[in-house]
């Protein structure tokens, strides 16, 4: 992969001798500073609040229902 332009700047600047910017970076540039924590009991009730609907075969056949009339057949839910 190639070097990107403000890293050869640095390198030519250490090689001449001069300061290196890196080293007046903060220490805390390289920190992860998000805060993570688990998820609250409600939290995960929302997530699979929805994921609970089943569409198989038996929820299909008590959801609905056949109605006929004379050529046509509808399906109703």
């Amino acid at each position: 992969m190639s070097k990107s332009r403000a890293k050869k700047l640095r390198e030519k600047l250490t090689r001449e001798g001069n300061r290196n910017p890196e080293l007046s970076r903060s220490p805390f540039s390289m920190l992860d500073l998000n805060t993570r924590r688990t998820k609250t009991k409600q939290e995960k009730l929302n997530q699979v609040k929805h994921k609970k609907q089943s569409f198989g075969k038996d929820d299909f056949q008590k959801d609905c229902f056949y109605l006929r009339t004379n050529s046509l057949i509808f399906l109703l839910y």
